[in-house]
């Protein structure tokens, strides 16, 4: 295999450039420590697990790897300074976090000597987190799974490259990478690496169940849609038949499946109804969300459980990106980050018999 070394393997001690996401559901334990066993750096999805089934994935992936790995964290969760003080405790290498932390939880987590890695849509967010501390950023275009930004990798990336370029801050890029021509090209245009999700979940350490990924095998790259009738927020996905319906049914439907949803996660999460109210407000602070986006937002994870833990595609939603229409093959984490990153080598010299 060859070898890339780059700000972003240097920063967070890993072999790699790759990193696994956060993938609510999808990026427990197996995987994470399967991606981090590889070389690259894996994350932990905390977002969907209650802070006891935190302990008790960090545990397991401590227990499989003693390479470092990451979680994945929502800064504006209730509870979310317990969940920095277990990753403190824990001595886990990366906090990431898919709404930017304040400048106070950054100041606390480096001081730890932990690395912080937001995710971010816009270069103005890029060098806002860049001026709190930030250590690197993550920055997916639309082409990517899950929330996205309309915006693609191919233009987004260059522009949070020029606004943060005084600052040194590694970019990761993120949206429609799922090979090694990808990772060559988003070193070429100046990124410290990759960041993939749906390339992670199609393989053979992802949980996610064997029917479920059979189903992404066979979309075809106009496979996804990007919907706001999942949770009111634009929310790439597979085409599905509960898809359909959701874009073609009416919002006073959607809502009321969403308040049945949202009982529903109440139960699963052993969250309080007040909570989750404070969550919501959370999540509408700063956005111009109604109220039925807010209690919309709640069905999101009973959706996607349903999906990619449950493996009922007709009741779940499957969070997916782009490149689900050009995957084929369901390989371990191992023998994907080798490829990757064989064939990444292999371009980059190629490309590099050009310059006269």
């Amino acid at each position: 295999m060859g070898k890339l070394k780059t700000p972003l393997t240097e920063l967070v001690g890993i072999e790699h450039p790759v990193v696994q996401t956060g993938m609510g559901w999808v990026a427990g334990a197996r995987l994470v420590a399967a991606t981090s066993n590889a070389g690259g750096l894996g994350i932990l999805a905390s977002a969907t697990m209650t802070l006891e089934e935190l302990q008790t994935a960090v545990t397991k992936v401590k227990a499989a790897t003693d390479k470092p790995f990451g979680i994945n964290m929502r800064a504006d969760a209730g509870d979310a300074g317990a969940r920095v003080d277990l990753l403190i405790r824990e001595g886990v290498k990366v906090a990431s976090f898919a709404l930017a932390p304040k400048p106070e939880l950054i100041a606390k987590l480096k001081d730890a000597g932990v690395v912080v890695i937001p995710s971010v849509g816009a270069a103005k967010h890029a060098k806002k987190v860049a001026g709190w501390g930030a250590d690197a950023v993550i920055v997916q275009g639309g082409e990517g799974g899950g929330h996205t930004g309309p915006v693609a990798t191919t233009l987004l990336l260059p522009s949070v490259l020029d606004a943060v370029k005084d600052t040194g801050m590694p970019v990761i890029a993120a949206g429609g990478f799922f090979d090694g021509r990808g990772l060559a090209a988003a070193l070429s245009y100046g990124a410290a690496g990759v960041a993939m999700g749906t390339r992670f979940l199609l393989t053979s350490d992802s949980t996610v169940p064997e029917a479920v990924k059979e189903r992404y095998l066979q979309a075809a790259l106009d496979g996804t849609v990007v919907s706001t009738r999942v949770d009111g927020m634009p929310h790439r996905v597979l085409r599905t038949g509960l898809v359909e319906k959701l874009e073609s049914g009416s919002r006073a439907r959607g809502f009321a499946a969403a308040v049945g949803n949202a009982q529903k996660f109440k139960k699963l999460s052993g969250m309080t109804w007040l909570s989750m109210v404070k969550d919501g407000l959370a999540m509408r602070h700063g956005k111009e969300l109604t109220w039925s986006q807010v209690v919309m937002a709640a069905n999101t994870p009973m959706l996607l459980k349903a999906g990619l833990v449950e493996g009922n595609t007709d009741a779940g939603v499957l969070a997916s990106g782009q490149v689900a229409g050009i995957i084929n093959d369901l390989p371990s984490c191992a023998e994907l980050v080798e490829k990757i990153v064989d064939d990444a080598v292999a371009h980059l010299r190629s490309a590099s018999g050009y310059i006269q």
